[in-house]
């Protein structure tokens, strides 16, 4: 009975052990995807960059945006947009979250310097540490809010 007792302290110290390089992984996996979401979308949005974006897609790239195609080749057609129509468009990262498989930015878009541009949250989700998949909601900012809170 004391070497069931024994074996029994043994594999549960062996599990509560084992969960802890997993989680760690984990946090060093979400920190991995939050540069490579960070890395693409300056590529893509700031430098527009498609050859240097491209390079963090994974076997598949699916868009949610409605008024955006679908596919590599949507955001390369997005990315000429930009560069015919709004060659100075930038965007600021203020936040940055992870979670599992998921990066979600919040962002400050200014297409036209000089004006207030747009709020930003974009969601990816990555396999692999390669992004497969986004979503985007926009909301220009007011030039007067009903409040004194910033968007950011």
């Amino acid at each position: 009975m004391r070497r069931f007792g024994v074996s029994l302290i043994a594999a549960a110290m062996a599990l509560a052990f084992a969960g802890a390089p997993a989680e760690a992984a984990s946090k060093r996996q979400m920190e991995a995807n939050k540069k490579t979401v960070l890395a693409f979308y300056d590529a893509a949005i700031n430098k527009k960059d498609f050859e240097a974006a491209k390079k963090y897609f994974g076997a598949q790239y699916k868009q949610h945006n409605p008024i955006a195609a679908d596919g590599p080749e949507g955001l390369k057609g997005f990315i000429a947009f930009l560069k015919d129509k709004f060659p100075n468009a930038k965007s600021e990262f203020k936040r940055l979250f992870a979670d599992g498989d998921y990066v979600i930015v919040h962002v400050h878009a200014v297409r036209e310097p000089g004006t207030r541009g747009n709020a930003i949250i974009d969601i990816f989700r990555l396999e692999k540490g390669k992004v497969v998949e986004h979503w985007d909601v926009t909301q220009p900012i007011p030039e007067k809010a009903a409040n004194d809170n910033t968007m950011f």
